[in-house]
C-alpha cells in the first residue's frame, strides 16, 4: 500500500466523520441512559466485525460504564455464546441465531442494539423484527444507505460512507463516544446524589 492509498483512506474517514449525523449519537446516549436508569436490558448483535463490536461494546457498558458504581448496566451480546449460535444455525437456520436468543429474554422497553455495516443482514433484521414485536426499543448502527435496517430501528445511525472499513471504524468511534458520554453523565448523577 502506498502513502497515497493510506492518505486516501484517512481522508475518507475524516470526510465521513464530518458528515456523520452527530445529534443521532446524543439520542443514542439518551436512550441508553434511560435504559440504565430504569434497569432495562440492552441486547447487542451483529456479524463479523459487527459481532466483535457487539462484544466490545457490551464490555464497555458492563464494565467500563459501571466500574466502581453500585448500579450496573445490564447488557448482553448475542455474539458471545458460540455453542448456542451454532446450535440455532445447525438445528434451525443461520437467520435465527439472534432472533431466537432475543426471544428468550426481551421485554417491552428493553433495547435491541443492532450493528450491520450494510443494514441488510437477514439474521440482524429478523432479530429487530422480534424486538419490535415484543415492544422493545430498537437502535441500529449501519452504513451505505442503511438497508432495510433503517426501517426497523427507532434510532438508526447511518455512517455516510460506502466503504465497509470506514463504516466499521466509525461504528467503533461512535460506541466509544457513547461510552464516554454515558460514563460522564452517570458519574455526574452519582456525585450530585452524594452531595
Amino acid at each position: 500500500m502506498s502513502n497515497l492509498d493510506v492518505d486516501s483512506y484517512f481522508d475518507k474517514v475524516v470526510g465521513a466523520i464530518r458528515q456523520m449525523p452527530r445529534p443521532m449519537v446524543d439520542q443514542i446516549v439518551s436512550a441508553l441512559l434511560e435504559a440504565y436508569d430504569m434497569g432495562r436490558m440492552v441486547f447487542l448483535f451483529g456479524n463479523g466485525g459487527s459481532a466483535a463490536l457487539a462484544s466490545h461494546f457490551v464490555c464497555d457498558l458492563g464494565k467500563g460504564v459501571s466500574n466502581g458504581l453500585s448500579k450496573r448496566f445490564k447488557a448482553m451480546a448475542f455474539t458471545d455464546n458460540v455453542p448456542l449460535m451454532t446450535a440455532w444455525a445447525n438445528d434451525a437456520k443461520y437467520e435465527d441465531i439472534f432472533a431466537e436468543q432475543l426471544a428468550n429474554f426481551v421485554r417491552p422497553d428493553d433495547i435491541a442494539f443492532a450493528i450491520s455495516g450494510s443494514g441488510k443482514s437477514p439474521n440482524v433484521l429478523k432479530a429487530l423484527k422480534v424486538a419490535r414485536e415484543a415492544g422493545a426499543f430498537t437502535i441500529g448502527l449501519t452504513g451505505f444507505e442503511g438497508g432495510e435496517m433503517k426501517y426497523l430501528c427507532d434510532l438508526c445511525l447511518i455512517i455516510p460512507s460506502d466503504n465497509m472499513q470506514v463504516i466499521e471504524d466509525l461504528h467503533l468511534s461512535v460506541t466509544h463516544a457513547v461510552f464516554t458520554a454515558l460514563r460522564a453523565k452517570i458519574c455526574q448523577e452519582n456525585s450530585e446524589a452524594v452531595a
